[in-house]
């Protein structure tokens, strides 16, 4: 047996004022056949869990091209299909195969390409012929168009989010896979759109309960998986919205029945899917009004993966109103400031002009005179099984305020991301992270309360308000809608 194995992979952001060119391909992650590490990255785990298997069970596997952008705006024409021809090339040369397995987001949007992964599958279809099986793992904030179902044998999203589970849903992707290329399963995908909106978190309710509870259907009465697609709605596409996708053994029936109760189960969560989001005035007073600390406030709209700078102000400055009050602010993206720091080396004293530079949402600048506390050429934090470099990085303290700026534009993800740079979070009353829900599970233990804070954004955080001029309606919020289709 013989299986492929690649990965493609970006979210696409597209109101965000930040271009996506090759070049941030490989600056962020980059790995040429024969060169993908034994750690996974957010969309890549299918590489690691292939190779577990292949050593156990002595199947040719052939690595393809692994690559992934930061979340930001339109992919370049070039970047894509480069990226694309690529990764084809690479398929068409060791053909025949019996399985091909992809590492997706499902949310890649390029210049001419609304539906990126919709065309590349649509193309290695064609080259593996109708028998071969292809199986992909998305992001559950992907776009699930018809061309992506069309084209693949195995759909599996990650079931938590934050995406803890990536890895092990790979394992999924290729035991499945494995299987039905031996006939051991004859697996059909059924899906169901929701015609919503709806997002929400596996980390609190009503998400934690849905996950548990689709955990034990599976494996029984013929269901082989079961995927939450919550959709991205920061893009400007067709397919944007949530859907369910249910992978049956042959029992087509079964499992679009399923998928549809599923649907109406998030269309029954309502309106309250996602946590409060006080403003950043708000959100500090809570914070102060609490005995202990740290609390933590995850400015959940200047989210990185999300496709935006990581660059606004708006915390920072609610923080300096409280110039006694321990408190630590990061990772902004600031490659100038990061430069400025490294020049002026620890311990240095210097005017500096920190965050607000990309676009009017990112706020106003902070001009302080600033310490820096501590400077690195490569500040590497876990996410997971992963690790992930927010490249070059310093640590300043304007008064009891601490802020990590970088050169990379990443996720909070980890304690790390202040702990390598000489900041003690234990002694701070409050923590401002650059992250909308990834990094739930690093910083959970250590945090008193967590408050998710809107600070506004390239785009609004209520779908309602975003101006969509292809999205297929009628889709809630913006439109009544009381049933899920087919």
């Amino acid at each position: 047996m013989k299986i492929f194995v690649a990965s493609l992979a970006t979210e696409t952001n597209t109101f965000s004022p930040i271009p996506t060119d090759r070049a941030a391909f490989e600056d962020a992650f980059y790995a040429p056949p024969g060169q993908h590490p034994e750690t996974p990255t957010l969309c890549s785990a299918p590489f690691v869990a292939a190779r577990r298997r292949a050593r156990e069970e002595g199947f040719t596997l052939v690595e393809g091209t692994a690559t992934w952008a930061e979340p930001a705006g339109l992919v370049s024409r070039d970047a894509y299909e480069s990226l694309r021809d690529e990764i084809l090339d690479q398929l068409r040369a060791c053909t025949p195969v019996d399985v091909a397995l992809f590492g997706l987001h499902g949310a890649m949007v390029a210049d001419g390409y609304d539906d990126c992964e919709g065309d590349l599958l649509t193309r290695a279809r064609a080259i593996v012929g109708p028998d071969a099986v292809i199986g992909i793992e998305l992001d559950p904030h992907c776009h699930l168009s018809d061309a992506m179902v069309a084209a693949a044998t195995i759909i599996v999203t990650f079931k938590e989010v934050p995406h803890t589970d990536f890895l092990e849903r790979a394992e999924d992707l290729v035991d499945l896979s494995l299987r039905t290329a031996r006939r051991e399963i004859n697996p059909v995908v059924s899906v169901v759109d929701c015609r919503a909106i709806a997002n929400f978190i596996t980390s609190r309710e009503p998400g934690r309960s849905l996950v548990d509870r689709i955990k034990t259907l599976e494996g029984r009465d013929g269901i082989l998986s079961i995927s939450v697609v919550h959709g991205f709605p920061a893009a400007d596409v067709y397919d944007v919205g949530t859907k369910i996708v249910v992978v049956s053994d042959a029992t087509p029936e079964r499992g679009e029945a399923l998928a549809r109760t599923l649907a109406k189960d998030v269309l029954g969560f309502g309106g309250n899917r996602l946590p409060p989001m006080p403003s950043p005035a708000e959100a500090v007073k809570a914070a102060l009004a609490l005995e202990g600390g740290p609390v933590v406030l995850a400015d959940r709209w200047d989210n990185p993966g999300g496709g935006v700078a990581g660059d606004s102000t708006f915390l920072i400055h609610e923080l300096l109103k409280y110039p006694t009050v321990p408190a630590a602010a990061g990772a902004l993206w600031d490659p100038v400031a990061v430069q400025f720091c490294h020049a002026a080396g620890p311990g240095a004293r210097l005017a500096l002009r920190i965050g607000g530079k990309v676009a009017p949402s990112s706020g106003p600048p902070v001009d302080a005179e600033v310490d820096v506390i501590a400077v690195t050429r490569d500040l590497v934090i876990p996410f997971e099984t992963s690790l992930v470099s927010l490249g070059a990085a310093a640590a300043v303290r304007i008064g009891a305020l601490s802020v990590v700026v970088a050169s990379k534009r990443a996720q909070t993800f980890h304690p790390d991301v202040f702990r390598n740079l000489g900041i003690d979070l234990e002694r701070q009353k409050i923590v401002v992270v650059k992250s909308a829900s990834h990094f739930h599970a690093a910083f959970a233990p250590i945090a008193r309360e967590i408050i998710y804070v809107n600070c506004g954004g390239p785009y609004p955080p209520d779908p309602a308000k975003i101006p969509y001029t292809k999205i297929r309606r009628p889709i809630a919020p913006l439109d009544p809608v009381s049933e899920p289709v087919r």
